[in-house]
């Protein structure tokens, strides 16, 4: 309403807020806020990568078309010329793009490997998780979306710093880090050169161009944005920059990619401190406050700790892109739940060989 838009179209965008975040987060809150629930929701989420994983490797290599097959038509319009990557096709399935299809795969790798690593979970299906990981992994690296890789090598990295140093510190870091790049690219300090230069000369130069181009939309959908800081522009496309053409029309000359300049346009800061909080305070309150890096390969501990993990690589994924998939919400529901309360009495993980000389010494 503080936009000028009035009541009825106030009405309406908080509904809509509500439906697509809240009512994810409230069931999680409600049904998955202990040790337990996570691990269910953890294994579950598995079972969803399992059965995308035969739709992966068919779209891998016959190109994108389920979505076309099925419902007749391309989920999204420049899907076949986006889809061509290493040597290969980019699968989508049924999402609305691959950059999606792989943010999820690689949120079925890292939670399949972290569970299968802490022994939480022998066998699914009864599939025995010896190979099911390895083949969830497989199925996500023949997604071909660079940037999910990026975030399983980082999640993997954070899962042996946890065991063998005992510490969560990468993942602090990262939080605090996403939070920094928040604050200095809103407030307009943000300068991305150094960045994509490195990206051109190390990684790829493709990668490099079209992260360039999004932190330039960044800044001028940041400088719009700041003329209604406090609560944002609203809804219509206000928080997106018009410019008049050769014949006096109004057209949009910005792309809007992420989902941390959408939401800090529409809503304004307001907006953009309730979902960082939503999605990063659980995973630092879980990490800090509750259940330190030394219990998260814990059989029990180890699907609370992975779910924290990757609802931090989201963040981190916002901050690139816009795509919103309601599981996450579901996360944060349950790990703020999980918080919320005292930490759960946990049994210790006895290693295998103290276990074979205990069994040794009763039989004597």
């Amino acid at each position: 309403m503080t936009n000028g838009l009035g009541a009825y179209d106030g009405l309406n965008e908080s509904i809509t807020q509500t439906v697509t975040w809240g009512f994810p987060y409230l069931l999680g809150r409600l049904y998955l806020n202990s040790l337990d629930g996570l691990k269910e929701l953890a294994i579950n989420i598995i079972k969803g990568g399992i059965l995308y994983v035969p739709l992966v490797l068919y779209e891998g290599r016959m190109s994108p078309q389920l979505h076309n097959i099925i419902y007749g038509y391309h989920a999204h319009k420049l899907e076949i010329q986006q889809a061509y990557r290493l040597g290969g096709y980019r699968p989508m399935v049924f999402m609305a793009h691959g950059l999606m299809l792989g943010m999820w795969m690689m949120v079925v790798a890292l939670i399949g490997f972290w569970l299968w690593r802490a022994g939480t979970v022998k066998k699914i299906w009864g599939m025995s998780m010896n190979w099911l990981a390895p083949l969830l992994i497989f199925s996500f690296i023949w997604c071909r979306s660079t940037g999910a890789y990026g975030y399983l090598i980082y999640g993997l990295v954070i899962i042996y710093i946890a065991k063998w140093f005992k510490t969560g510190l990468p993942l602090l870091l990262l939080i605090f880090g996403i939070c920094y790049y928040l604050l200095i690219a809103a407030s307009g300090n943000f300068a991305g050169e150094e960045i994509v230069t490195w990206i051109a000369d190390n990684i790829n130069p493709e990668r490099a161009e079209s992260l360039e181009f999004r932190f330039q939309n960044e800044e001028i959908l940041a400088e719009h944005a700041r003329k209604q800081w406090i609560l944002g522009w609203g809804g219509w496309g206000r928080n997106r920059v018009m410019t008049e053409n050769w014949q006096g029309d109004l057209v949009d000359n910005t792309v809007t990619d992420s989902l941390w300049i959408i939401v800090f346009g529409v809503n304004g800061m307001v907006g953009l401190v309730s979902i960082t909080l939503t999605l990063l305070l659980p995973a630092a309150s879980f990490c800090w406050l509750r259940y330190p890096a030394r219990t998260w390969l814990n059989p029990q501990v180890a699907p609370a700790a992975a779910c924290a993990v990757v609802l931090t690589l989201y963040m981190l994924d916002c901050v690139l892109n816009n795509m919103f998939n309601p599981i996450f919400p579901l996360i944060s529901g349950g790990l703020s739940g999980l918080v919320m309360k005292k930490p759960e009495k946990v049994r210790a993980k006895i290693p295998k060989l103290r276990i074979a000389k205990r069994q040794l010494v009763q039989h004597r």
